[in-house]
């Protein structure tokens, strides 16, 4: 592809990366709740659910949830329906997690695949690539799905960038607040409040 198209895609990606949405917010609460290693992971899974949007793309399955409002309805559910189970956790989750020793790695997992769901449970984002990535695609250049690989590939190194250094900012905040259990119960109740609300805006979302 042209050096100047992938640049200009780059720094659109970027900028789409800074705008507030589901995925940096997500980034940002866990991030300040469990620490900048948990937000890492976190990030890590987001980005992998973009692989997938971007194989689907490429494959043209996207355009499935773009034309059935079935699909879309079931996954969007599905997806508030997560964002809700998560409000809950935080609800319940004992003030003082981060600052009580557990290890952090012993949640990698089941953090990294949070971030996965939390991605792939918005179909938006399949619906997004499905209208952004092929404004970029030069027929002329070669192969469209190749085109379109290494467009999604640009567009989650940007978002692992900008997500990365949120998650980091975010964890070194939210280790101060650790220190008081109060201050932990309020950023649970917070947490549980911003999930909440992004379960009701997925849910109302529309195609």
């Amino acid at each position: 592809m042209d050096p100047q198209t992938l640049a200009a895609f780059f720094a659109t990606a970027l900028f789409l990366a800074v705008v507030p949405g589901p995925d940096n917010v997500f980034v940002l609460t866990q991030s300040a709740l469990r620490g900048k290693r948990a937000g890492l992971w976190v990030v890590l899974g987001l980005c992998s659910g973009l692989l997938v949007h971007t194989g689907a793309v490429a494959l043209g399955v996207a355009a499935l949830f773009e034309r059935s409002r079935l699909a879309f309805d079931l996954l969007k559910y599905a997806g508030a329906a997560y964002l809700l189970y998560l409000a809950w956790q935080s609800l319940r989750a004992p003030a003082m997690t981060v600052a009580s020793g557990e290890d952090e790695r012993s949640g990698a997992g089941r953090l990294y695949l949070r971030g996965i769901v939390m991605n792939l449970t918005t179909p938006k984002v399949s619906i997004f690539f499905l209208a952004f990535l092929p404004q970029f695609v030069d027929k002329q250049a070669g192969s469209v799905t190749l085109q379109m690989l290494a467009l999604g590939a640009t567009f989650i190194l940007a978002t692992a960038l900008v997500f990365g250094a949120l998650a980091l900012s975010a964890g070194a905040v939210g280790q101060r607040f650790a220190r008081s259990a109060r201050a932990q119960r309020w950023m649970n109740r917070a947490a549980a409040a911003v999930f909440a609300g992004l379960a009701a805006k997925l849910a109302a979302a529309q195609r």
